[in-house]
């Protein structure tokens, strides 16, 4: 079978390298995408090595991608278990092993990073998006199937996944929160994180070893409220108005996510988290994801370039991660121009549009796409096998 999917170049250890200088800033490279060939070929190692990878995030979708984009997974697919399991179980039995492999490889830079980084995430079932106790058992589950102490597991910020966050993290596991788009869900999901963690200390359990991030979306953002300027744009007549689409255009998902990462600073900079920080506690990082570049019209590297700072953490596809090698610009970014994204922030209210109406649909839209992709995959990894989902 051909591959369909876009494999990352290896970096070379020649020469400045962009994203491995990523580190200098503060900021982890990670990669959003996981194959079997990747694992096993030395490709991965390499990455470490020469771009300075230091975490690797999966989902449904790269996971269809790669079972469906190759015969990597034949072994499984056509054992002889693999007729006693359903889709689901089969799924599972695919990605365990190549979540478990993934950990092992970067098993290294979760030690040298005093298990800062070194992380690969698996993600629970999309259904479960919107079933707290579900979600918990299925996390819980997943975490003594994979059984490596770098392993993450995501779970939505759904207002159902919020409490299940809060339970995981008091429990001790490693927690991935994803499909973040509004503030102030962020801030719900730091304070589970922060009450988690006080819990824990409280009777008397390690809190040195849990590590978190927030994941962030950032393209998205821009993508659906472009896609409204531009219909604003098409029937605005006042010479005023059309200055103010256009001046938010293309710039309310980077004012987004510096107000949100302002707002990380206030958090972990507080006498509250300075008695856990005592303790051994690593702050819950927050992770840019949905970082490559939907408009044509914009820079290709623009999400990575314009979110560079200090404990934070960039998830690349392939694409962008090879263009960010050859083209990357680097500088400290994020604290850059605080006061105009909140400026930007308040004109996309003058324009007449609503940030939580675009978060909410985000999230429900989010859900449901992951909801579908997983669907996909079942479905796809059930034909392969010959068994049903």
């Amino acid at each position: 079978m051909t591959t369909t999917t876009t494999v990352p170049s290896l970096g070379t250890a020649q020469g400045a390298n962009p994203l491995k200088a990523l580190l200098s800033y503060g900021q982890s490279p990670w990669m959003d995408y996981i194959r079997r060939d990747l694992l096993t070929s030395g490709s991965l190692k390499k990455y470490i090595d020469n771009d300075g990878l230091r975490g690797m995030t999966s989902n449904p979708s790269i996971f269809e991608k790669a079972i469906t984009g190759s015969d990597l997974y034949s072994d499984i697919l056509t054992s002889a278990d693999a007729k006693k399991l359903d889709a689901k179980g089969l799924f599972e039995k695919i990605a365990i092993r190549d979540v478990q492999d993934a950990c092992d490889i970067f098993k290294t830079v979760y030690t040298e990073s005093k298990r800062r980084d070194g992380y690969v995430s698996l993600e629970v079932s999309p259904y479960l998006a919107n079933d707290t106790k579900g979600t918990i058992d299925e996390a819980r589950r997943l975490w003594k199937s994979v059984d490596r102490p770098n392993v993450m597991i995501k779970v939505p910020a759904t207002p159902e996944g919020i409490p299940a966050i809060r339970q995981l993290l008091e429990d001790g596991l490693n927690i991935n929160i994803t499909l973040l788009f509004a503030q102030s869900a962020y801030e719900q999901v730091a304070e589970a994180f922060l009450a988690a963690l006080e819990a824990r200390f409280a009777k008397a359990q390690d809190i040195s070893q849990i590590a978190s991030v927030a994941s962030f979306f950032v393209s998205r953002i821009d993508s659906l409220i472009d896609g409204k300027i531009d219909e604003k744009l098409k029937t605005a007549t006042d010479p005023a108005q059309k200055a103010l689409f256009e001046s938010i255009h293309g710039k309310i998902a980077i004012a987004n996510a510096k107000l949100t990462y302002k707002k990380y600073q206030e958090l972990f900079g507080g006498a509250r988290w300075s008695a856990l920080a005592a303790k051994g506690a690593q702050t819950q990082r927050l992770l840019w994801a949905s970082t490559s570049t939907k408009n044509p019209k914009y820079r290709d590297v623009l999400y990575v370039e314009e979110l560079i700072g200090a404990d934070t953490v960039d998830t690349i596809p392939p694409a962008t991660f090879d263009a960010f090698r050859d083209h990357g610009k680097l500088r400290n970014s994020l604290t850059e121009d605080v006061n105009a994204a909140r400026t930007t922030m308040d004109n996309l209210a003058n324009a007449g549009l609503s940030m939580k109406e675009v978060t909410d649909k985000l999230l429900t839209d989010g859900v449901k796409l992951f909801a579908d992709a997983f669907k996909q995959l079942l479905d796809a990894t059930g034909k392969s096998a010959g068994v049903g989902a």
